[in-house]
């Protein structure tokens, strides 16, 4: 077609189509484990707010002088817990002392500089600013803060800002031979400008967010992946296509792992398919979080016989009210109760959910609220909820803790002999 310019197949281009495609289809890649993971959308929204909190406290200068039991550390823990890649992400941020780094903890002129380059991410959307800011930011020296915090500005512009850590740098130059250092911003950026290019001369196999294309840099990096060789050395390359056509096992401890997260998520359906039966027994019009509808459960789905949209008595709360786990509604259209399942995954993302519909709508602050996790997670649930961000909203909004063991214990008999939502809340913990 007149005025498309096509990239030509070089053997390079050929052989990293390969890797990228057999990556994608490796069930434990982390495009498979961790791209395509359900719980890694809902990040987004909670790791958003988390940031614009961390604006706000250094603002009105209550931020502290640690890391421990700041609002950065409950944000940057739950990218963290998105081991699958992530593992280690609070690293650069734990306040260490003796050597002063990073220093945004007692340098308050730092703190306000980080501050601002958050609140300028945070509000712009464009290539151009986001740079600008990185530049500015780069300026000011600040000791011991250097790209980790793209990681960030990640999860605020997937489509701008790659992810950012050791096993990445790692990988990419292995792909293509570069040599990145860590450390350094202007490293981070000509890496990002290599990794735009990858993506651009592979359209058809890798997403515009950056988040796919970091997973596979991960995957290398950690040995997964040997990387297709430089140059026309047949000998080498035949080598390698043999060795990415049955791709080397993870260890025992990656598998053990993989298998763990499989059923991390399976639990977590059948958690969820627990309260979709209980709220339809107790005559209930139940939603369940709009990515896990084609989740399959029993014999069928987990969305079967629930609500297919959210009624408008919740329309105020944004898209985050649609990834809520489970959520009861009266006949009405009137939400009764909502329900945050986590299984594994960061308690703080679930509060932020819970609290976008209690206070985005009308009828929120009247809902029930139940955070559902396993009955050894009551600790860091009551740690969450008393920090300072969460304690008032908690209170004031009657959230509760409902253990696993509890409700499998008595969800049948509430299902034959309960009315309403008193058996549930009999059962669940005011914290």
């Amino acid at each position: 077609m007149a005025g498309t310019t096509a990239i030509a197949l070089t053997p390079e281009i050929s052989a990293i189509s390969a890797l990228i495609a057999r990556w994608r289809s490796d069930p434990d890649s982390t495009y498979q484990s961790w791209f395509l993971w359900p719980e890694r959308i809902k990040n987004f929204r909670s790791i958003r707010r988390g940031i614009q909190q961390v604006i706000a406290d250094i603002k009105a200068d209550t931020f502290g002088v640690a890391y421990r039991g700041s609002s950065l550390e409950t944000v940057v823990k739950s990218i963290a817990e998105q081991r699958q890649i992530f593992k280690g992400a609070d690293h650069p941020f734990l306040w260490k002392p003796k050597l002063r780094i990073p220093d945004i903890y007692e340098n308050r002129q730092n703190q306000l500089v980080f501050g601002n380059f958050l609140d300028t991410c945070m509000c712009c959307n464009t290539e151009a600013h986001l740079l600008s800011a990185v530049h500015k930011l780069d300026r000011q020296l600040i000791k011991g803060l250097g790209p980790a915090a793209a990681n960030l500005m990640y999860f605020l512009h997937p489509t701008i800002m790659p992810p950012f850590n050791t096993a990445i740098v790692n990988g990419y130059n292995a792909l293509t031979g570069a040599k990145v250092k860590l450390g350094s911003w202007s490293e981070y950026l000509a890496m990002r400008d290599g990794i735009l290019r990858i993506v651009d001369e592979h359209r058809a196999l890798l997403s515009n967010d950056l988040g796919a294309i970091g997973g596979l840099l991960f995957d290398i990096g950690q040995g997964r992946y040997a990387p297709p060789p430089f140059g026309e050395d047949s000998i080498r390359r035949t080598e390698w296509r043999s060795d990415l056509a049955r791709v080397r096992d993870l260890s025992a401890k990656e598998k053990k792992a993989s298998e763990d997260a499989r059923e991390s998520d399976r639990t977590h359906t059948e958690i969820q398919g627990w309260l979709r039966d209980l709220g339809r027994a107790l005559g209930f019009d139940v939603w369940i979080a709009a990515n896990d509808h084609s989740r399959a459960y029993l014999s069928g789905k987990l969305a079967d016989q629930c609500l297919d949209r959210l009624p408008n008595s919740v329309a105020g709360g944004g898209d985050a009210v649609a990834l809520i786990d489970v959520i009861w509604f009266n006949a009405d259209g009137i939400p009764a109760a909502a329900f945050e399942v986590e299984h594994t995954t960061s308690i703080y993302s679930g509060i932020v959910r819970l609290l976008d519909l209690a206070q985005g709508s009308d009828v929120g602050s009247a809902v029930p609220l139940f955070l559902v996790a396993p009955d050894n997670r009551e600790k860091e649930v009551r740690e969450q909820l008393h920090r300072p961000a969460f304690r008032t909203s908690a209170t004031a909004l009657h959230l509760r803790y409902l253990p696993y063991g509890e409700l499998e214990k008595h969800r049948e008999s509430i299902a034959r002999f309960g009315n309403g939502l008193k058996p549930i809340q009999a059962i669940a913990k005011d914290l």
